[in-house]
């Protein structure tokens, strides 16, 4: 077909291309505009027609809410092809900001039977064909009532978490039972530790003295292990392994079945140092004695709990109910100097840490007259770990703590310190700390909520020398995303938190920096199926 324009506009001659003639001329009447403009349009007309069917064509494939009619289409493409692009869109979306705004402030009614998934939520709202602010009274309700039950989960978590902290795993049991038996019927298992020889050395100053307070066998293997293999002078690295009256003969079975050597061992019970007695430690039979402090560590812990709880707040007070925090091991460290009248500097180490390098530099740090060598728990890129002060720890709305304590002082940490007992000697620090516990008793434990580490915190005082944080990582038993690379370099890392590496709930890939130092070929650690974690 052709189209020809006559050189004054005013006729179209159309022809076929077979050569008949289909329409001889058409003649076009006078206007009111350019002829020109016509043709123009008819031009531009052809060049965006095919793009109009190639986008009705994409449309209709793509099945935009399954919309192809050309009307549906014009609806979509036309404020778009005016340069409107979106204004009924972002409308929509104020419209919504807005209703939502509003319904932010309203109660939501209680008794709603609510969807449980998004795909019950969306059929909810196709049945029921809801308008803009039922819709988003919905779903105010449905989100509120998926965040209550999330948060149950998490609160129920932790309380799980808590009593697998708490209780002693079977495995662990077992060895203690087996050691136990072994010593009345083993005189090897028996035997003086260290030798008669080396007694001398306990108390010998050019050596590096080492404490560990503890009723976990399996765990103070682990805390000699490391620092003996990691030491560059074992030969120089005397420990003291002190335990309860009940875990004494297993736990010096264990350590005269396993020597260390060269490293010199001696295991004690408490019961076997003469300075322990009541009169010397009034405040732990009072401890022990009152009755609000055994129903807060041995009685429901679920009490006081509500789904507002922080699911973190809730874990640390969790923590804080542990009853180890009433046992005598636990405030063993704050009487070092009368349980060791002749060494000048112990390391003291709590038995959920690991050692991966050489100690011995420790007793050359100049502690500048200070008592404790510590690494300070307030500034580090975690903030969960290492942003620790004195208001996490004491109740400043008791006018006790608010007059003598400042909310914002540095805390340090427990676990591994170097104590300088010459300088403590010279010092108040027992009976400052005795002071604090029992004002906490008279106060229905309302100081503080976190164990042993609040009134050491006020005891020491004064007496604390920070230390590089390299030396000792914290949060390994609670922090899950512990950086690896951090747990690598630090000297000495802390499982401390509920999560220890011995039990189910340790955190796998944490727990093969501790197993490494456990010996699972040792013919009673498996006959008590004491596995290497997979």
């Amino acid at each position: 077909m052709q189209i020809r324009f006559s050189p004054s506009m005013r006729s179209i001659t159309i022809s076929s291309s077979n050569g008949f003639l289909d329409l001889m001329k058409v003649k076009v009447a006078a206007r009111h505009f350019s002829y020109r403009t016509l043709f123009h349009t008819i031009l531009i007309l052809a060049f965006l027609l095919p793009f109009v069917f190639i986008l009705t064509a994409v449309v209709t494939l793509e099945g935009v809410n399954k919309c192809s009619s050309f009307d549906c289409l014009g609806r979509r493409l036309g404020p778009r092809f005016l340069g409107r692009g979106g204004d009924d869109s972002v409308k929509l979306v104020k419209d919504l900001y807005k209703i939502l705004d509003q319904v932010n402030s309203e109660e939501i009614p209680v008794d709603q039977k609510l969807p449980e998934s998004f795909s019950e939520f969306l059929s909810d709202m196709k049945n029921n064909k809801y308008d803009a602010k039922t819709f988003a009274v919905r779903l105010k309700a449905t989100m509120e009532n998926m965040a209550r039950e999330v948060k149950r989960s998490r609160l129920a978590e932790q309380l799980h978490k808590h009593f697998a902290a708490t209780s002693i795993p079977k495995g662990i049991h077992c060895l203690s039972l087996r050691l136990t038996d072994e010593y009345s019927s083993n005189a090897q298992a028996r035997k003086q530790l260290p030798p008669p020889e080396l007694l001398p050395l306990l108390s010998d100053n050019s050596y590096h003295h080492f404490v560990i307070a503890t009723d976990n066998i399996l765990a103070a293997s682990v805390v000699v292990n490391s620092v003996v293999g990691s030491s560059l002078e074992p030969e120089r690295v005397v420990f003291h392994v002190i335990t309860d009256k009940k875990t004494y003969p297993g736990m010096h079975s264990w350590f005269a079945l396993n020597p260390l050597s060269p490293a010199i061992i001696e295991v004690k019970g408490v019961h076997q140092f003469d300075w322990l007695t009541r009169e010397n430690v009034p405040v732990l039979e009072a401890i022990e004695n009152h009755h609000g402090v055994r129903n807060h560590y041995l009685g429901n812990h679920i009490m006081g709990a509500n789904v507002s709880d922080n699911p973190r707040i809730f874990a640390s007070k969790l923590q804080a109910r542990s009853p180890k925090y009433i046992s005598l091991l636990n405030h063993l460290r704050i009487y070092l100097p009368e349980l060791f009248p002749k060494l000048n500097k112990v390391v003291f180490l709590d038995d959920d840490v690991v050692i991966q390098r050489d100690l011995s530099p420790l007793w050359e740090i100049d502690l500048s007259g200070k008592v404790n060598g510590a690494v300070e728990t307030c500034k580090g890129e975690d903030t969960w770990v290492m942003g620790k002060l004195f208001r996490t720890y004491f109740n400043f709305s008791h006018p006790l703590i608010a007059n003598k304590l400042d909310p914002n002082e540095c805390a340090w940490a427990y676990g591994m310190n170097i104590f300088d007992l010459n300088a403590w000697r010279k010092t108040s620090i027992r009976e400052t700390y005795h002071y604090w516990v029992k004002e906490n008793l008279k106060s229905n434990l309302t100081l503080w909520k976190l164990g042993t580490l609040p009134p050491a915190l006020i005891a020491f005082r004064g007496f604390v020398h920070p230390i590089d944080p390299s030396w000792h990582m914290l949060g390994l038993g609670y922090q899950e995303k512990t950086d690896l690379d951090s747990v690598r370099k630090a000297a000495v890392i802390h499982y401390n938190g509920q999560c220890k590496p011995w039990l189910e709930i340790g955190y796998k890939h944490l727990q093969p920096f501790w197993t490494r130092h456990v010996n699972y070929s040792n013919d009673f650690i498996r006959s008590c199926h004491i596995l290497e974690p997979q």
